[in-house]
């Protein structure tokens, strides 16, 4: 069983992820990252979204702030990007 949970907040604009993930890493989130996530059905480089992967001890309270930052930001959160 895993000791962390993973997590993704995509958002539509490289800044706003960036900045996101410099203030979850300024709070202690040692696990942080901006990926470019090509969504299904997206053909052209220029339609991926940026996202911020983290991973956070299995604590309910991370996927319930994370949905609420992406939707603050215009974007949305997956909870289980592996699956």
């Amino acid at each position: 069983m895993s000791t962390r949970t993973e997590h993704l907040i995509v958002l539509p604009d490289r800044e706003v992820a960036e900045e996101l993930a410099d203030e979850l890493e300024s709070e202690g989130l040692g696990e942080v990252r901006v990926v470019r996530e090509a969504l299904a059905g997206e053909d052209d480089s220029e339609d991926h979204e940026w996202a911020v992967y983290v991973r956070t001890p299995p604590t309910i309270a991370y996927a319930v702030r994370f949905e609420a930052l992406a939707a603050a930001h215009g974007g949305w959160y997956d909870p289980d990007p592996q699956g």
